[in-house]
């Protein structure tokens, strides 16, 4: 496994590195050259780092060896760190903020210069530009080492399954997929109808076909914000998963009736709880139905707890 940590000046990056080399003996990955300045590669020792000249011999050489785990900050670009060191001695805010905009936004060091453009700043992708395209987002706001280590194990951080998610995590992220096709107005739901690990059916929840959407007026109960379990027989949505099984039995299976149990579904798995689902477990639980909750790692911008984070040493504004 290779993590890359980008991020903007004082957010953390090489904090994490230290937390995978010392926890997970992860491996750090320097690019060392003239135009690279890694402030931090001295620290670690040399079974603990390994030095290249350039990004590319760095890629060939983790292509070579991908079931080891290895961690750098080169992310995106040949000049990967400035020497922020010297910026916090000169205690010069200008120019911290301004080697800050450089590397968060791409923006020229040198903004009242009258030679300035950004052409002429080295080539580079901007931490705003790899955010984007980051698999993870891990927001620090911590002012101690401790909490931020224990919200990094929380997210499981190192979990395999964020290089080749299982068919629990495959699936649920196509049920997710489904659920943004969905026109109900108090909640969308999407499902996956899976045989033998192969997808026979999709749905989502809405109203029938042919009748106007639920986000246009079409579900008098969802359209008044009933609540949970109340109105339900001014309710014209269907389910996702009576979609699914409708849209199989139409033109893949032979399904005699609509409901989960009648045809035969021997598992459901579910990623968030719903108000009515007392009832569907008793249901599930007689019948024979095996029910169990599936939670994939964290993708995109993970959440923090401010009230564990309050505890264990205040707030802080950093970003890693």
């Amino acid at each position: 496994m290779l993590i890359g940590i980008c991020g903007s000046p004082c957010s953390g990056k090489h904090t994490v590195v230290r937390y995978l080399v010392d926890t997970y003996a992860f491996r750090y990955l320097s690019v060392h050259n003239r135009n690279t300045v890694d402030i931090h590669r001295d620290e670690l020792t040399d079974e603990q780092r390994i030095d290249f000249n350039d990004v590319k011999e760095m890629e060939q050489f983790v292509t070579k060896r991908w079931r080891e785990d290895f961690v750098t900050c080169h992310v995106g670009d040949a000049i990967a760190f400035e020497k922020f060191r010297q910026i916090y001695s000169s205690s010069n805010l200008e120019s911290f903020a301004l080697h800050n905009d450089h590397t968060v936004f791409g923006m020229p060091l040198e903004l009242h210069s009258a030679s300035s453009s950004p052409s002429s700043s080295p080539k580079r992708l901007s931490v705003h530009t790899l955010t984007s395209l980051a698999d993870l987002i891990i927001l620090n706001p911590y002012l101690t080492l401790p909490p931020l280590h224990a919200h990094l194990l929380s997210i499981d951080l190192i979990n395999p399954e964020r290089l080749r998610p299982t068919w629990d995590t495959y699936f649920m992220h196509l049920s997710d997929l489904a659920a943004r096709r969905s026109n109900c107005m108090k909640r969308r739901v999407g499902c996956i109808l899976v045989k033998d690990l192969r997808v026979i059916a999709t749905g989502y929840n809405g109203t029938p076909r042919g009748m106007r959407n639920c986000n246009e007026g079409g579900c008098k109960r969802c359209n008044e914000a009933a609540p949970c379990q109340t109105a339900m027989d001014k309710c014209l949505c269907m389910h996702a998963e009576e979609n699914a099984l409708l849209e199989a039995g139409k033109e893949r299976e032979e399904v005699e009736g609509h409901g989960i149990v009648q045809v035969g579904i021997r598992e459901v798995v579910y990623s968030r709880a719903y108000g009515m689902d007392e009832l569907t477990v008793r249901v599930f639980a007689e019948t024979g139905v095996r029910l169990r909750q599936h939670s994939s790692p964290a993708y995109g911008e993970v959440q923090v707890d401010l009230e564990a984070q309050r505890s264990m040493g205040g707030v802080g504004a950093a970003e890693v």
